[in-house]
């Protein structure tokens, strides 16, 4: 697994996407293009890969060649989408062939792209799918547990109506669990999709973080009703809270 991380002039990331794709000199110009937008790039070389990862890290979209060699790149799409219903999908293909075109669909991906492709008409078209994707995953909504409400598209966190001051890094935090509403995240899910794909084993960082969350969104931090621990595992936002 190879990553870039795209940084742009305010230091934040647009998103994150899965590459798989066999092709060096391909997957190296995706990387390129993707990065030069501010998109972090997670590379797999083989489709086998590509599932491993996706269970221990958050994606905005993927990105697959349908030729890959091994599980093809039909059957890897199908298998993402049955892991990620959510997660968009895009496939690139040699051709606008009707039969190709036709089993990219049949698999479930969201677009298909022929090469050569025009950079911005991929640019364009993954923007597209990632914007759809946050949408039918709550970002840009209105997002409540309990007294607490989180409003995504202006960066607003509530306690009783009063504001709460969350770091972007607490409110990114934050927001991904009370998307995954009563799901035990494990650690290194949280780690990657908050900090990156670099810091999956960095614990101690992930419980600094969530010390600082639990003192400005519970009531008696030291006995959490919203952001619980599962041990030995990871956090969970309280469904029931």
């Amino acid at each position: 697994m190879n990553t870039s991380r795209g940084i742009g002039p305010n230091g934040q990331v647009k998103g994150t996407v899965l590459v798989v794709e066999d092709e060096q000199s391909m997957g190296l110009s995706l990387q390129i293009i993707l990065s030069s937008v501010r998109v972090a790039v997670v590379k797999a070389t083989r489709s086998e890969d590509a599932v491993s990862i996706l269970r221990n890290a958050h994606f905005d979209a993927a990105l697959l060649n349908i030729n890959e060699p091994g599980m093809c790149g039909t059957d890897i799409c199908r298998r993402l989408r049955r892991d990620s219903p959510r997660l968009p999908i895009l496939m690139l293909g040699d051709s606008n062939d009707e039969d190709q075109v036709l089993k990219a669909f049949e698999a479930r991906a969201d677009d298909y792209i022929a090469k050569p492709f025009r950079h911005l008409e991929l640019i364009a078209r993954l923007d597209a799918a990632i914007r759809r994707g946050r949408l039918s995953n709550g970002y840009g909504a209105v997002l409540t547990v309990g007294d607490i409400s989180l409003d995504v598209s202006r960066h607003l966190a509530k306690k009783k109506s009063h504001p709460i001051h969350l770091t972007p890094t607490e409110f990114k935090l934050l927001h991904f669990l009370m998307a995954n509403l009563g799901k035990a995240i494990p650690h290194a899910k949280l780690l990657i999709h908050v900090w990156g794909p670099e810091y999956g084993s960095e614990l101690e960082y992930l419980r600094t973080f969530v010390r600082n969350l639990r003192k400005k969104i519970e009531d008696d931090p030291a006995k959490p009703r919203y952001l619980l621990t599962e041990p030995h595992f990871g956090y969970r936002l309280n469904e029931s809270a």
